[in-house]
């Protein structure tokens, strides 16, 4: 029986497509709170935080673009965080909320090898389609077992330098310093899932006559 070929997108595209939004979601909302921070105080830069997400929203509607759910649950997530800020009056109870959920989806990373249902197969086939056949191959299996427990600890370390920094340095040297390690981090561990991608798949299509007998 023979399957349909498929193919991976070029690492290339796929970082033209993540360089945008890491830009949009990550990089823009620290430097308008840290620039607000710098004018108008902690209050100001919560406020401005919000407002940046909020303005992103807008502005796709006015453009009749597709707003993403996970967009929606971004924006109800920071007007949370922003409010508990607002109220305890503190940054580093703003700053902390997002860590400790990262905490936790470390966690449920961890849990889902367990479970044999590992969470970056499903994150990866939300981008990527890969046919039932090539999901069921034991080194397909074995490959997302192993991303799944890097990225699970890449989360979990990600989390704790960034809790250590925020307890222990100020607010404009957390931005800094946290946001660099992280995007080092995370850059490293996600070329290292892409280059061995394409290594299980360049050996599947090397074991093509018998995987599509």
């Amino acid at each position: 029986m023979n399957h349909t070929p498929f193919a991976l997108p070029r690492l290339t595209a796929m970082i033209k497509q993540a360089v945008p939004r890491l830009l949009e979601g990550v990089v823009a909302p620290l430097a308008v709170f840290y620039a607000a921070l710098a004018i108008l105080g902690l209050d100001g830069a919560l406020v401005a935080a919000v407002s940046w997400v909020y303005l992103g929203l807008l502005w796709r509607l006015i453009r009749r673009r597709p707003v993403p759910g996970t967009m929606v649950l971004a924006a109800i997530a920071i007007t949370v965080r922003a409010a508990l800020g607002l109220w305890s009056g503190s940054a580093v109870v703003y700053f902390i909320q997002p860590e400790l959920g990262t905490i936790c989806i470390s966690m449920a990373f961890l849990a889902s090898v367990r479970l044999r249902r590992p969470l970056v197969q499903k994150l990866t086939l939300d981008y990527i389609h890969l046919p039932s056949f090539v999901l069921r191959h034991e080194r397909v299996r074995r490959f997302f077992a192993r991303i799944t427990l890097l990225w699970a600890f890449v989360l979990l370390t990600n989390s704790t330098v960034s809790i250590w920094l925020l307890l222990h340095q100020s607010i404009g040297t957390y931005l800094l310093v946290r946001t660099t390690a992280v995007a080092v981090i995370s850059g490293l561990a996600f070329l290292g899932s892409a280059w061995a991608f394409r290594r299980v798949l360049k050996r599947l299509h090397a074991e093509a006559p018998a995987i599509t007998s």
